[in-house]
């Protein structure tokens, strides 16, 4: 989307008043109460285990208000929106059938996975209507929580605003051996993070906007969980379409990250505000053990006053750049605190794993990426070229130690995400690299004016034909050519 309007937005002082929708915005199942506030009852979606996966794609609906009729969703394997959360571990090899059931043609990604080119699931493995894709590759990735989303080039916003997406989860024998929460649904909890803009009819708008007016977790509008008083898990992504979450809790609390996307960290980073990009995952502890059983805690998103080019930070309410919760703090996720578990984790582990990354001199190979255009009408290009099937952006020999610079001197921020492999963040221009992003990464948050490198091997896979994505993870961005890709060759 053209981001040209976003200066005279932001720096104009016209008042912009909106209408709250809140009150017509709870769901008809699992309604709570507390105060003045109703919340419902975290989805968590269902687990697929095992070695052999079938996921099938299909229009369904979500009734998310209390009276009118349901959305139109989509959704794997029945569920109502978004998809099973499926459970791998390292070293297994694993197939899947992936079933397309809609009338548009789809694809399937899975997100941060370093695996064949063939078997990635970008834009050119495509799977018509009534088809089934059978990949199969070994899991290769260290234990965190990853995802499968559809990156069909021009249908990617629409796919994934209607809800085809899910988590995965990758467990090893390093993060198996840590006195660490993972009783999925009790103590380990995922969390997608998004939002929405329904129509009259409460359809959602898919036409193309940059934000949705209602925050989303799991799927849920306004979202309760009860968590046990102890150390909880949090395991996080950013599913959003372009909004970053400045990310803390409503008393200020100090919480730790343990992992971020490709796997845990060396130890627990103290943090009591964090950004999360969108395509990006981290893991946290939070520690209830002081909360009284009753009590609240309430997870939110700082996101007023943020520096122009934040996305989410734009004034507007309303719009194509607009969003009622733009330029606004606002609860992401309220936490009721119940009983301790029987084996509660009540510590917070001073290691976790020895992490060896790359150095920028290890480089044997430099590419730099500009994002250009964006204004005048026209849209964010890599180089001032935009994406298509047939054009190889870069080749790569195997083997190779790339330094991968992403330069944007352009109007507004983006997130960055390179397939195949992780890579480690080993300079931003704007400051310090947080000590929560030193470990691990297949996406990262790229500020306006900021010039960020990366260091990653491409080892393993090499293909003279398919080729690998890279682009910005802002589906609207994505689709409309903010994407380039490359070849790891022999």
């Amino acid at each position: 989307m053209n981001k040209l309007m976003i200066v005279l937005i932001m720096l104009c002082t016209v008042f912009l008043c909106c209408c709250s929708k809140k009150n017509d915005a709870t769901t008809t199942t699992g309604t709570t109460t507390s105060g003045d506030t109703s919340y419902n009852t975290l989805y968590i979606p269902p687990v697929l285990t095992g070695t052999t996966f079938n996921l099938n794609l299909s229009k369904t609906s979500k009734q998310f208000f209390t009276s009118g009729t349901a959305t139109n969703t989509y959704g794997y394997n029945g569920e109502q929106f978004w998809g099973p959360t499926l459970i791998l571990n390292k070293g297994d090899h694993v197939s899947f059938n992936v079933t397309n059931n809609l009338a548009d043609t789809t694809t399937v990604h899975w997100h941060g996975f370093h695996i064949p080119a063939k078997m990635d699931g970008g834009p050119h493995q495509k799977i018509a209507p009534g088809e089934t894709w059978s990949p199969n590759f070994t899991v290769m990735n260290n234990a965190s929580m990853y995802w499968y989303h559809p990156h069909l080039h021009e249908a990617t916003y629409k796919q994934l605003t209607m809800g085809a997406g899910g988590l995965i989860i990758i467990k090893d024998a390093a993060e198996a051996a840590l006195k660490l929460p993972r009783t999925y649904g009790t103590d380990d909890i995922p969390l997608v993070l998004t939002s929405r803009r329904f129509n009259t009819d409460h359809s959602f708008d898919t036409t193309v906007n940059d934000y949705g007016d209602y925050s989303l977790v799991n799927g849920t509008l306004y979202p309760q969980v009860s968590l046990p008083k102890q150390y909880v898990r949090l395991r996080m992504l950013n599913a959003e379409i372009e909004r970053a979450y400045n990310l803390g809790f409503a008393d200020n609390r100090t919480f730790y990250v343990i992992g971020n996307d490709g796997g845990l960290l060396d130890a627990p980073v103290p943090v009591t505000r964090l950004v999360l990009g969108v395509g990006e995952r981290v893991e946290l502890l939070v520690n209830l053990g002081n909360d009284a059983v009753g009590t609240t805690v309430a997870l939110k998103a700082y996101n007023a006053n943020q520096a122009f080019g934040f996305p989410g930070g734009e004034s507007a309410q309303s719009g194509a750049l607009g969003s009622l919760l733009n330029a606004h703090d606002f609860k992401v996720l309220n936490i009721k605190v119940a009983a301790a578990t029987a084996s509660a984790v009540t510590t917070l582990p001073t290691s976790l794993v020895t992490n060896t990354t790359l150095a920028a001199s290890e480089a044997t190979t430099n590419i730099s990426t500009a994002i250009t255009a964006g204004q005048g009408g026209s849209e964010f290009a890599f180089d001032d070229n935009n994406y298509n099937y047939v054009t190889i952006n870069h080749t790569i020999t195997l083997n190779a130690v790339v330094k991968w610079t992403f330069v944007n001197s352009n109007i507004f921020g983006h997130s960055i995400h390179i397939h195949d492999v992780q890579f480690k963040i080993v300079s931003r221009s704007s400051g310090a690299i947080a000590a929560y992003e030193k470990g691990w990464k297949d996406s990262f948050y790229l500020q306006r004016g900021e010039t960020v490198s990366v260091v990653a091997k491409f080892e393993d896979f090499a293909d003279s034909v398919n080729p690998y994505m890279y682009h910005c993870h802002f589906p609207n961005h994505e689709d409309a050519g903010l994407m380039g890709q490359f070849l790891v060759t022999p």
